[in-house]
């Protein structure tokens, strides 16, 4: 199944009207034809079938014949990731992680770290194109950049997981402590982990130190092993 994406689209519209750039895409690209059938999501859960009745490269239509809605996760997931120095990299992480399954993501500006300019507009479009490859009807959420210590402070209700690399005695595995079914809160630092002043400003916020396991990870792959043991724990 092809999956395209039109945010405007509601539940109880009964046709949809492609903008000019996808009326041209499926008309010169994909070579579609009246009659027939097209896949659409609105990122809010929905899926749209629809059937072509008018195909111009400067608009097409469709009508919805069928409305169907994305089973609720039995968990919400919301990641707080500092962004990489190589674009890439961040941007890898947004597509896994929306094949995942992550609701909701908010990049961090913290001490040590290296990159504190993100490319907003791009960084939508990626999760966009996870979206779709991955045929999910839910958009993440995401939310601008923000300062470690504002977000730590003024944060949703959930439970608050913060993973870092600093030895510490009530550091324990995220694997073990994480209560499924619940929101779930959890914070990622840049390539120099987060300071010793952040570590214990999260701990005064009532931010729970964890371990993603045995080894040193990037931030990007730290990240996706989050995301991961989140979602796994939850299908149990």
């Amino acid at each position: 199944m092809q999956l395209f994406y039109h945010q405007d689209i509601l539940e109880e519209d009964k046709q949809i009207v492609f903008p000019r750039d996808e009326s041209k895409h499926i008309v010169k690209v994909l070579r579609k034809k009246e009659g027939d059938i097209l896949h659409v999501t609105n990122g809010k859960g929905f899926l749209f079938i629809s059937e072509l009745t008018l195909i111009t490269a400067q608009q097409c239509i469709a009508k919805v014949i069928e409305v169907k809605k994305e089973k609720t996760p039995k968990y919400y997931l919301h990641m707080a990731v500092a962004p990489t120095k190589m674009n890439d990299r961040f941007e890898w992480f947004l597509e896994k992680a929306t094949e995942i399954g992550v609701m909701e993501i908010t990049p961090i500006i913290c001490d040590h770290s290296e990159r504190k300019v993100v490319k907003m507009e791009r960084f939508e479009r990626v999760l966009q194109s996870a979206m779709k490859q991955s045929l999910h009807f839910t958009l993440p959420k995401l939310n601008q950049p923000v300062r470690f210590s504002e977000f730590v402070t003024d944060t949703p209700e959930g439970t608050k997981f913060i993973a870092h690399c600093e030895e510490s005695k009530d550091k324990r595995s995220l694997k073990k402590i994480l209560n499924t079914g619940e929101p779930t809160l959890i914070l990622i630092g840049p390539e120099g982990d987060f300071s010793s002043e952040e570590i214990e400003l999260a701990r005064s916020n009532e931010w729970i130190p964890v371990s993603l396991g045995n080894t040193r990870l990037r931030t990007e792959t730290a990240a996706i092993v989050a995301c991961h043991t989140v979602a796994l724990l939850n299908e149990e």
